[in-house]
C-alpha cells in the first residue's frame, strides 16, 4: 500500500507523520534516513493494529491531505508498505489461471523484482483489492 507521509525538516533532523496511521511518526538524521524509518514504523504500527485483531488503515492520497493546515509546511512523499508479510502464514492453495494471465503476471514480475515471485505478486494484488484499497 502506499501511505502518504507528511515530512518536516527540523533544525538538524527530518520528522515524518503518517496521517492515514493515527499515531504513526518516525524521523531521521536525513531525508532518506526518515523515509526508511517511517517504513519500519508504519510496519510495526500495522503489525500491532493486526495482532490486536484491529483492520488495516486505508490509505489515502496525498491529496486528501493538502489543504489540512496541520500539513501546511510539510513535504510529502509516498511510502510503500508491502502488508502481505503482516497478514500470517502464508497457506498453500490450488487454483488455476488462464495461460495469457499467468505469461502476463510472469512478466509483469519480471520487470517489477519487488514483487519478488508470482507467488508476491498474486498475494499482492489479492490484499490491494480485498485489504488495502490501494489506489494507483
Amino acid at each position: 500500500m502506499l501511505y502518504p507521509v507528511a515530512i518536516d525538516k527540523g533544525d538538524s533532523s527530518f520528522g515524518v507523520r503518517v496521517p492515514d496511521i493515527p499515531g504513526c511518526f518516525s524521523g531521521g538524521d536525513d531525508y532518506q534516513d526518515a523515509i526508511e524509518s517511517v517504513r519500519e514504523a508504519i510496519e510495526a504500527h500495522i503489525e500491532l493494529l493486526v495482532e490486536d485483531g484491529e483492520s488495516v488503515p486505508e490509505a489515502t492520497t496525498v491529496e486528501n491531505w493538502l489543504s489540512d493546515p496541520e500539513y501546511a509546511s510539510a513535504v510529502w512523499a509516498l511510502v510503500d508498505v508491502d502488508i502481505t508479510r503482516l497478514m500470517g502464514k502464508a497457506e498453500k492453495i490450488n487454483g488455476a489461471l488462464p495461460s495469457l494471465l499467468i505469461r502476463r503476471s510472469d512478466q509483469f514480475v519480471a520487470a517489477h523484482p519487488e514483487y519478488g515471485s508470482r507467488s508476491g505478486f498474486l498475494s499482492r494484488v489479492a490484499a490491494d483489492k480485498v485489504i488495502g484499497r490501494e489506489k494507483r
